[in-house]
C-alpha cells in the first residue's frame, strides 16, 4: 500500500499559540470552502422547482402536460444521481 501523508487542517501559528476562537474561525473557513458550493447547489435546485411550479400555473393544457413529464424525468435523474454514489460507496471495502 502507498503511504498516506497527513496534513492537519489547523496548523499552529509560528511563534505564538493560537487561541480557541482563532482556531475555530480558521477551521470554519476551510470547511465552508468545501461545503459552500454544495449548499449553494442545493438552494439553486430547490429554487428552480419553486420557480418552475409558479410559472406552470400560466400554461395551457398541452404545455402543462409537457412540464409534468419533463419535471418527473428530471427529478428521477436527480434522485438516481443522488443515490448512485451511495451505492458505489457501499460496494467498496474499507
Amino acid at each position: 500500500m502507498e503511504s498516506q501523508s497527513v496534513v492537519p487542517l489547523i496548523s499552529e501559528l509560528p511563534g505564538k499559540r493560537a487561541g480557541l476562537p482563532k482556531r475555530v474561525w480558521e477551521e470554519s473557513k476551510k470547511l465552508w470552502e468545501v461545503v459552500g458550493p454544495a449548499v449553494f447547489m442545493r438552494l439553486v435546485l430547490y429554487s428552480m422547482n419553486v420557480v418552475s411550479q409558479a410559472f406552470a400555473g400560466h400554461l395551457g393544457d398541452r404545455e402543462l402536460a409537457a412540464f409534468s413529464i419533463a419535471s418527473t424525468v428530471i427529478s428521477g435523474y436527480r434522485r438516481f444521481a443522488d443515490l448512485l454514489p451511495v451505492g458505489l460507496l457501499g460496494t467498496i471495502r474499507v
